[in-house]
């Protein structure tokens, strides 16, 4: 990776967004020059810490080492690095391409192709954990590339992060970033249906949650969706119509792979179902919301 500097110069899109504006922060109290566009809001107190505000994303890719993506879906990746405007515009020699959004390993396959075309490399580096993790620089990062391109970028991805973990090539970040996802939102939906029919057959869901922290299905989930037998549905922070979008991406995966989602279609139903009841813009957790609407009946502590 070619640098005029101690440090390259890392562009970013979407340094406004709940991941981006941390990543995008500890980037620059690391010590990384940083340009950003704005794709929907100004982002907080980055131009204080010394970062500059790009044209579009051409300029990025024109002027910086390094880009990070971090935005929503599959189409916005495509449009900002080879549509119109994007990245692969003009790139600058050497260029390197950082995608933290939760995408899809055929659009990364493809965007890479077309990166290689022009001479850039193109690496998927999906995150878990929260946005509380990503102002603290804790984050865990699944990486895809080959090892002399990961070597490179790691000084960047340190960061941000607190775990690297190698998936494999190029798209297994993406992979194994859609498992994850797709094992964590199973876990939540059963959880909110099994309130629901504890709730609806007369015993008490706390009881449930006691029964399941002394075994082996005890862990951090459990206790976040717990806390919505208090009212309290904004224990994670990760919007339920996003989360849907990721099982989704997760089922398409599997069915290109001729591998039945049986658990996979059920668990983007209940999704799907939650977000029809008005609880898309919400947080993951109201799950529950839309079990009690299901149900016909409360769901909390003394409920029953």
């Amino acid at each position: 990776m070619t640098q005029t500097s101690q440090h390259p110069k890392v562009g970013f899109i979407g340094a406004s967004g709940l991941m981006g504006h941390g990543m995008a922060k500890n980037l620059l109290l690391k010590g990384f020059p940083l340009a950003y566009t704005v794709n929907r809001t100004e982002p907080a107190g980055l131009d204080d810490l010394g970062a500059t505000r790009a044209t579009d994303n051409a300029e990025l890719g024109r002027t910086c080492h390094v880009v990070f993506l971090c935005i929503t879906a599959a189409p916005d990746v495509e449009a900002s690095v080879s549509g119109e405007g994007g990245l692969l515009t003009d790139p600058k020699d050497g260029l390197i391409i950082i995608d933290s959004s939760t995408s899809e390993p055929m659009v990364t396959k493809r965007l890479a192709e077309l990166s290689a075309d022009k001479g850039v490399r193109f690496v998927d580096a999906p995150l878990t954990r929260g946005p509380a993790e990503a102002e603290a620089g804790t984050l865990n990062m699944l990486v895809g590339a080959d090892d002399e391109t990961l070597a490179a970028v790691r000084p960047l991805l340190e960061a941000c992060s607190e775990n690297i973990i190698h998936a494999g090539p190029t798209g297994a970040g993406h992979t194994v970033k859609l498992l994850n996802n797709f094992v964590v939102m199973a876990q939540a939906s059963a959880l909110a249906e099994a309130f629901a029919v504890a709730t609806k057959a007369g015993a008490d869901p706390q009881k449930l949650v006691d029964i399941l922290s002394i075994g082996i299905c005890n862990n951090p989930l459990l206790h976040l969706i717990e806390q919505t037998l208090d009212g309290n549905h904004e224990a994670m922070v990760f919007e339920l119509d996003n989360a849907r979008k990721d099982v989704r991406y997760y089922t398409r995966l599997a069915g290109d792979l001729g591998h039945p989602t049986v658990v996979g279609d059920g668990v983007h139903e209940a999704f799907s179902v939650a977000s029809a009841l008005g609880f898309g813009s919400e947080y993951v957790p109201s799950l529950v919301k839309a079990a009690e609407k299901l149900a016909g009946t409360p769901i909390g502590r003394g409920s029953v």
